[in-house]
């Protein structure tokens, strides 16, 4: 007679060995990006390791997708360079994960949150999934205090809210990347999460030393994905850096989240969507691209206990505002600051297009006195662009509107405020002290 204790031991080693089987697979094919392999069953969004013959761990990689019943695709999280056919393939058991904590500060990462600035390993002790919800829309705070970006034009004419997302419009080399590192180095936020996704490699040093600064860097926490990284490691930077802004958050913290730039996280999306069978829609771009940037760019925003104040810079190719990452962008926040190529040409810096701008909160922070103040500032930059043509050409004769002539006279003093130099800092009270000077010198008028 059999003894059920042997039966009972029998049945647990076959139910491990099964279930360990399950957790472990064999590449059979790599195309592009793409790793196929036999297994093993475990969900999408699960980190897989790849191991040789010896069992080296060699790379990593992430389940996207599966065909039939067991043909799982993922895609690798580095290097193709030593993956060969047959090699094992084993579900960690867990999703993408980081580290957060205070120790972050002042640190460089890569786009899987590891550290790249030669300053150790990071010891939190605390890790979070790069995967989370939104918080619940109904526990959200309403934004209803302003935050500073030291910025005179943005603070006066495009005032900020603690807690909203906003995007900054520009072609290629009008001075995106210089104004992020002004509002790191200026902003009233606790902490800055700086996620650098698509960039050059030599612009990230220059960045990181010449725009952002010491002084910026020390609150500061940047994570770096360049442009030769895979691309799938490119869109978990955005979540990284996204995960660790909730943390801060989370510890009733005001952050300032800023990504340069939600284009080439877009681009990278697309190379994911469209490897793994996705069929492209406007310009190319997969349905999954327009996805991402609404679960991305939700997840910045108030909670319960803080904020995260999004910045992300779209970059307009073409100078084409209705290109379609510009245009879903633009639906998704809570404003834009549009960038003007014209402005930068002509030595005005910041080159923000004040009536092509809007911040759709700025009303709800800001006192009356400020908000009219701004009205009229507004009114008298509509007005002499509508007569500019005729001014310049020496058209228009004084006295013939008074509107006009009011504009002309104080188009200087205007300027003036709204140019800054990169090095210069004013308080958000005497920005709007300064607007309301001009003001009261248009009522003079």
């Amino acid at each position: 007679m059999v003894n059920p204790e042997t039966l009972k031991s029998q049945f647990a080693n076959a139910t491990r060995n099964t279930t360990t089987l399950e957790m472990s697979g064999k590449i059979i094919k790599v195309v592009g990006l793409i790793i196929e392999s036999e297994g093993p069953k475990a969900p999408i969004g699960q980190v897989c390791n790849l191991r040789d013959s010896r069992g080296r761990l060699v790379s990593k990689s992430e389940i996207v997708g599966f065909r039939d019943r067991n043909k799982i695709l993922s895609m690798v999280l580095g290097d193709l360079d030593e993956i060969s056919p047959g090699m094992e393939i084993v579900a960690a058991g867990e999703s993408l994960s980081v580290n957060v904590g205070e120790a972050l500060l002042g640190r460089v990462l890569s786009g899987l949150g590891e550290p790249i600035d030669g300053q150790g390993e990071l010891r939190t002790g605390l890790r979070r999934s790069i995967y989370a919800k939104p918080p619940n829309p109904l526990r959200r705070k309403r934004i209803t205090e302003p935050i500073a970006t030291g910025i005179r034009s943005i603070d006066a004419m495009l005032t900020l809210g603690k807690g909203q997302r906003i995007g900054i419009f520009a072609g290629s080399g009008v001075g995106k990347s210089t104004l992020l590192g002004m509002i790191a180095r200026n902003t009233s936020a606790d902490v800055n999460v700086i996620a650098l996704i698509g960039e050059r490699g030599r612009e990230v040093k220059e960045f990181i030393e010449k725009d952002l600064g010491e002084k910026g860097l020390k609150r500061s926490v940047v994570i770096v994905a360049t442009s030769d990284v895979p691309s799938l490691v490119r869109v978990k930077a955005s979540l990284v850096a996204t995960t660790i802004a909730e943390y801060f958050r989370d510890r009733g913290l005001d952050v300032m989240l800023m990504m340069d730039s939600a284009t080439r996280l877009a681009m990278a999306q697309r190379e994911v969507g469209l490897t793994i069978g996705e069929p492209p829609t406007a310009k190319g771009y997969t349905p999954s691209v327009f996805s991402l940037l609404q679960k991305t760019m939700e997840r910045a925003g108030t909670s319960d206990k803080g904020s995260i104040t999004g910045l992300y810079t779209v970059l307009v190719e073409g100078d084409d505002l209705n290109e379609p990452i510009s245009d879903a962008a633009r639906g998704i926040l809570d404003g834009h600051i549009v960038l003007s190529r014209s402005m930068a040409s002509h030595g005005h810096y910041p080159a923000i297009d004040i009536l092509e701008s809007i911040s759709r909160v700025m009303r709800d922070v800001i006192t009356r006195e400020h908000s009219e103040a701004a009205y009229q500032i507004q009114e008298l930059l509509a007005t002499f662009r509508s007569a500019e043509d005729l001014i310049s050409v020496g058209a228009y004769k004084e006295g013939t509107n008074p509107k006009i002539d009011r504009a002309v006279e104080l188009n200087d003093m205007i300027m003036e405020f709204l140019r800054q130099n990169i090095d210069e800092l004013t308080s958000f009270e005497a920005t709007v002290a300064g607007l309301i000077t001009i003001t009261n010198q248009s009522d003079k008028k």
